[in-house]
């Protein structure tokens, strides 16, 4: 169903490290999904509302063919055997071809976790005689995007020229304004 899915621990995630590509993977005819893992709550100025609405926006700025939450718990991700079975059942049900994972080295604890997840549900969505739903599928290839957090200066493999889609990448992140500085809301929500 999908050429390429994006793996991400929360909202704004696939945003900030990979709206350049997805963008142009669009523009070349790929069909692209997002899979949030968790809802990002709580946080200092956000809500669960609030981050649904800011999802929405900058979804329909990166046109995406498909996305969806797959409320696990945010602050406290982990690679359990059930969380694998719901991101392998959602491998099976998208069939990408390529899956974009944060990369394995990080600060933040949850994105850490979810380069662990989508390894080992990327394994299970390929068994045969489980009681997972839908046929098996494996993705020819996970691979790695870097988040805000990184705790090294790294050296990529490749790099995706996204200077045509710069705008719009800015675009989508500012869509997430209860988690950055400017454009905040001048109290915190109640």
């Amino acid at each position: 169903m999908l050429d390429v899915l994006v793996v991400a621990p929360h909202p704004d995630d696939a945003e900030l490290g990979m709206a350049g590509a997805i963008l142009k993977l669009k523009a070349e005819g790929f069909s692209v999904g997002v899979l949030d893992l968790t809802n990002g709550e709580p946080t200092p100025f956000g809500t669960p509302e609030l981050r649904a609405r800011e999802t929405a926006a900058a979804t329909e700025i990166l046109g995406l063919d498909w996305r969806e939450n797959l409320g696990l718990p945010n602050r406290v991700l982990e690679p359990t055997l059930e969380a694998r079975a719901k991101l392998a059942g959602v491998f099976r049900q998208t069939r990408p071809r390529w899956v974009f994972s944060p990369y394995w080295i990080d600060a933040h604890p949850d994105h850490v976790a979810a380069t662990q997840l989508i390894e080992a549900a990327r394994f299970w969505s390929k068994l045969t005689k489980s009681d997972l739903p839908g046929e098996p599928h494996y993705p020819e290839r996970i691979y790695h995007y870097y988040c805000i957090h990184l705790r090294l200066i790294p050296e990529p493999a490749f790099i995706l020229d996204i200077s045509d889609y710069w705008d719009k990448k800015q675009a989508a992140i500012a869509c997430y304004r209860s988690q950055f500085i400017e454009g905040r809301p001048p109290e915190r929500p109640t």
